[in-house]
């Protein structure tokens, strides 16, 4: 396990090394919408997992219905504009693109931006393609 107890996600390494750290994401009320909390926490665990001589590679998933659905609207509702660059929105999301051990996401159901910061992506047999900002009228956020 990597560090404190995460309410976020739960990660495991499978046995014997070199060894695969599975990061999942478990916020299913909300289709596993990152929030900033998760975010740190995925961040906190990418780390640990690319610091670990004993883990080879890192996979992120999520669950059958939602890898992760992208941002949480319920969340953005109250926002009125965009932050500026500098205010940190974003900050933290970069280790998904950053990290040495390029983390595949294994991708079933809805995949928004988290995965389109993933070089490879390993996709189920059902992952509803497609950018769903365009019905709110909005254009894709973080690295869309």
């Amino acid at each position: 396990r990597a560090g404190a107890p995460f309410q976020y996600l739960a990660v495991q390494k499978t046995a014997p090394p070199p060894s695969v750290g599975l990061i999942r994401l478990q916020r299913p009320q909300a289709l596993n919408a990152p929030p900033p909390p998760l975010m740190a926490e995925l961040r906190r665990a990418l780390e640990a997992l690319e610091n670990d001589p004993q883990v080879g590679a890192i996979v992120i998933t999520g669950s059958e219905k939602a890898f992760a659905a992208g941002a949480d609207i319920k969340e953005m509702q109250d926002k009125t504009f965009q932050p500026p660059p500098r205010s940190g929105f974003l900050s933290g999301w970069d280790k998904v693109s950053t990290v040495r051990k390029p983390p595949p996401p294994a991708v079933n159901g809805y995949a928004v931006s988290l995965a389109m910061m993933c070089d490879i992506i390993y996709a189920g047999e059902n992952p509803p393609p497609g950018q769903p900002e365009i019905l709110l009228g909005t254009i894709p956020g973080e690295r869309g």
